[in-house]
């Protein structure tokens, strides 16, 4: 595949999507040359700022509200947006018919000459691709092994496809991707050429069904890396993570294949006291950055150089605020009860936790008995409230509020807090039962605590 493949062809762009990959697709199909149309289940309202961003791209057709089989009988290419299911109905119209199903992530991979670094896991991947690039950047002017450094994926509103044509082959990307887009790349059998899992528990349960089917769609950026004894794929795993050991072993024979462990154990004094962003789970991103950066040729200096200067990303363990001696905190981002408990351990001082939303068909028992051992309290909202609230009641005593939303949450825990606590939004779920997505629900919380703040 390469450019010229787009042109003079009829795209459909299926679900233009709210992290900016549909959009971008858009516009790449559109600029090449391509006939494209955008299809959507939202209604054209919901879309409005998304479309508003596509005006310059005037002949770009918008079939809104509902999918419409022809288009799919229709279209040369499909480009699917990666939430949307591998099953889906309209897919399967569209391969009976021998169209190009592809996706944004895809046709960068097919179409890049720069070199990849892919970064995935169940938690800590946002945090751990924005500091491998920060590192990377910073270190940069004195580096011979590549020039530019590129940041995108999954990472949300950062164009890829629209930065194809400023890259070189002495270029970095780094990339976050969900095991929606490597299983996508697995179709086409790609992967990045440095390959980082930073942990693996269960996730996405909605969409794969068992957590054993989520693994084979991580093991992707392993299996699927192009092996060279001249230039090794590297793949890079977690240390205290029981399945990226046993894929450790698995893979560190493979000719062509370089294999490193990451621990935050690894991480000295002298680099922590650089490090501003609490809890071990973030040494652990940390620790994966820097076994990155070092196979570039990074030194320890330049690393503490560049730490202080990071700043924990939106909706990542976010500081909010310090009222009246209470700290509050913003970890949205938090969609499992894994990335919850990490959360939890990051503070020592006395935690009310709000928590819940959208059901994943997640189990919630481990999360109940850290929430027995780490919160005086817990506030529960969304879909899995009174789910969340069962497991804990089977484990302890815990003070365990039920809220209708989440600035009703929100007055519960200012009610509660005194002098010296924490109060932590890390929801385990995901939004959408009460939010488009969980940067909404991030910038609500923050919106409610700075309100109490005047």
């Amino acid at each position: 595949m390469n450019i010229d493949f787009f042109a003079s062809k009829k795209v459909l762009v299926m679900g233009i999507g709210t992290f900016g990959g549909g959009l971008d697709a858009a516009k790449f199909a559109s600029s090449a040359g391509a006939k494209v149309t955008i299809t959507d289940m939202v209604q054209v309202d919901q879309l409005a700022e998304s479309i508003d961003q596509l005006k310059s791209y005037p002949d770009i057709e918008y079939h809104l509200g509902s999918h419409i089989p022809a288009d799919f009988e229709d279209n040369d290419i499909i480009i699917v947006n990666p939430a949307v299911a591998p099953d889906n109905q309209f897919l399967k119209i569209a391969a009976r018919h021998n169209k190009t199903i592809t996706s944004q992530i895809n046709i960068f991979f097919e179409l890049s000459n720069a070199s990849i670094i892919g970064i995935t896991g169940a938690n800590g991947k946002s945090t751990t691709t924005a500091l491998t690039a920060h590192i990377l950047k910073a270190a940069s002017e004195n580096n011979t092994q590549y020039e530019n450094v590129w940041l995108s994926g999954n990472i949300g509103n950062k164009p890829l496809l629209a930065i194809l044509d400023k890259m070189t082959g002495k270029d970095l990307v780094v990339l976050e991707l969900s095991s929606f887009q490597l299983e996508n790349l697995a179709k086409i059998k790609k992967a990045p050429k440095i390959s980082v899992l930073t942990n693996l528990t269960p996730n996405h349960l909605d969409r794969h069904g068992t957590f054993k089917n989520y693994c084979a769609a991580k093991e992707g950026i392993f299996t699927f890396q192009n092996l060279n004894a001249d230039s090794p794929a590297v793949s890079i795993f977690n240390a205290d993570d029981r399945i990226s050991c046993e894929w450790f072993e698995k893979y560190k024979s493979d000719t062509g294949r370089t294999c490193l462990k990451f621990s935050a154990d690894d991480i000295t004094d002298e680099i922590k006291e650089k490090f501003t962003l609490p809890g071990r789970v973030n040494l652990s991103n940390l620790a994966a950055a820097i076994t990155v950066a070092k196979h570039f040729g990074i030194t320890t200096q330049q690393i503490k150089n560049s730490l202080p200067e990071f700043k924990a990303l939106p909706h990542r363990l976010e500081f909010v605020a310090d009222i009246k001696g209470v700290k509050w905190y913003n970890d949205s981002i938090a969609t499992t009860g894994q990335s919850t408990i990490a959360a939890l351990q990051a503070f020592d001082e006395p935690k009310i936790l709000i928590a819940g939303g959208y059901d994943k068909g997640i189990s919630f028992d481990e999360l109940a008995g850290e929430i027995a051992k780490q919160a005086k309290a817990v506030i529960l909202i969304g879909q899995t409230a009174e789910k969340i609230a069962k497991a804990i009641k089977l484990q302890s005593n815990t003070k365990i509020q039920i809220a209708d939303s989440l600035e009703d949450a929100v007055g519960l825990a200012g009610q509660n807090a005194v002098a010296g606590d924490i109060v932590l939004l890390s929801p385990a779920c995901a939004s959408y039962d009460m939010f488009k997505n969980f940067q909404q629900r991030g910038q609500e919380f923050v919106t409610l605590v700075n309100q109490i703040s005047r």
